[in-house]
């Protein structure tokens, strides 16, 4: 089926790619959660990853707005994302869909938090105030995220569920990444679209986005060789790198030259 043909004379470039990301996913039908007598969403993730949570309570027995993750991302969410709990965090999810997700992380960060959603769907509007504040606008457009950054009052934890394409997730993430408070993480999902020429990924691509992620890593220990930062703008601030199947964790702290001692007797 050529849906490029068919669709790009039909809707301008911003539906577009809203349906050729919707078409693309069609892939990961292979993996949908079997569902019978004997099995549900909280027993598949408590056997299989050992966990039990207020977070997963939250999501499997969710009755509201669609919430749609992955099994594996519940218990990562909660390892990352607990510590913040019962504080006035700052919370930012990139893409909105239905709403369900906002709903549920208004749940578990509780009425303190300020949690705001965008979106390049001008639908989701109708969303806003429901379970936070959300955006209409662009993940790569620095004058809009810059605006809501600042209506936020700053930002302490961002969850990219955007776009997922490859051009899009590192623009956004040189950008945000800059505005996150000291001690915060910035979680990028779906990262299996990598691997998907679709999304401007591939096997080894240039435009792999894990490639992206090498560079970050080879900065962070730029005290060890003598070539240049090649992502500065990230690993500046940046004290660890979490990756995951299909997700990853950055976390932002001061960086500070490597030290090391020997502390203690030496027996001759």
């Amino acid at each position: 089926m050529n849906f490029k043909a068919i669709a790009k004379p039909l809707m301008p470039d911003v539906l577009f790619k809203w349906y050729r990301k919707k078409y693309a996913h069609e892939g990961i039908k292979q993996f949908r959660f079997n569902f019978d007598a004997t099995s549900d969403v909280k027993r598949d993730i408590q056997e299989k990853y050992g966990h039990d949570s207020e977070l997963l309570e939250l999501f499997a027995n969710n009755e509201g707005v669609v919430v749609h993750k992955w099994h594996h991302y519940i218990p990562l969410y909660d390892r990352y994302f607990s510590s913040f709990r019962g504080r006035k965090i700052r919370f930012l999810e990139i893409g909105v869909s239905k709403g369900g997700s906002l709903q549920m992380w208004r749940k578990y960060f509780g009425d303190d938090a300020i949690i705001f959603g965008i979106d390049i769907d001008p639908e989701c509007e109708k969303l806003n105030g429901l379970a936070g504040q959300v955006r209409i606008g662009s993940q790569t457009d620095n004058v809009f995220l810059e605006s809501v950054v600042k209506e936020m009052g700053g930002v302490d934890i961002v969850l990219d569920d955007g776009s997922h394409h490859m051009e899009h997730i590192p623009a956004t993430l040189k950008y945000l990444f800059h505005h996150l408070s000291y001690g915060g993480i910035y979680v990028i999902e779906d990262l299996h679209t990598a691997y998907w020429k679709s999304f401007g990924g591939g096997y080894r691509s240039k435009g792999n986005f894990f490639g992206f992620l090498m560079d970050v890593i080879d900065d962070m220990h730029h005290w060890y060789h003598t070539n240049k930062l090649k992502q500065a703008a990230i690993s500046n601030e940046c004290s660890g790198i979490h990756i995951y199947e299909s997700i990853v964790v950055l976390e932002k702290n001061k960086i500070f030259k490597p030290v090391h001692s020997q502390v203690g007797r030496i027996i001759r």
